[in-house]
């Protein structure tokens, strides 16, 4: 099994940036895939960024062309950079490897 924990998020203004970093620790070889989640207050949970090991990308329209997800290896962390960013960014966002588990969250707040 793997652990995960988020860390970077925080309050800005809007169209400043945030980077996230999620660690991995645990059978970090057996992660394939690295997902990024938001949940906003009231609202479902939603994918919105995705990482296969072979360098394949997934973003969610919500987030493409501003966010990008990457990794290092040597780090086991993953990273959410976050460009742009608007008040309906402002959500608690999680890492997950699916069927396996998620990190506990990162609060970013993002004000007008």
């Amino acid at each position: 099994q793997v652990q995960l924990v988020e860390s970077g998020g925080g309050s800005v203004q809007a169209g400043e940036s945030l980077r996230l970093s999620c660690v991995a620790s645990g059978r970090v070889d057996l992660i394939q895939i690295l997902q990024w989640h938001r949940q906003a207050p009231g609202m479902e949970r939603k994918l919105i960024a995705g990482l296969i090991n072979d360098g394949s990308t997934m973003y969610s329209d919500l987030v493409k062309g501003r966010f990008t997800i990457s990794r290092d290896a040597a780090k086991n962390t993953w990273y959410l950079q976050m460009n742009d960013l608007q008040p309906n960014d402002t959500a608690i966002y999680f890492c997950s490897v699916p069927f396996d588990s998620w990190g506990q969250g990162t609060q970013v707040t993002v004000s007008a």
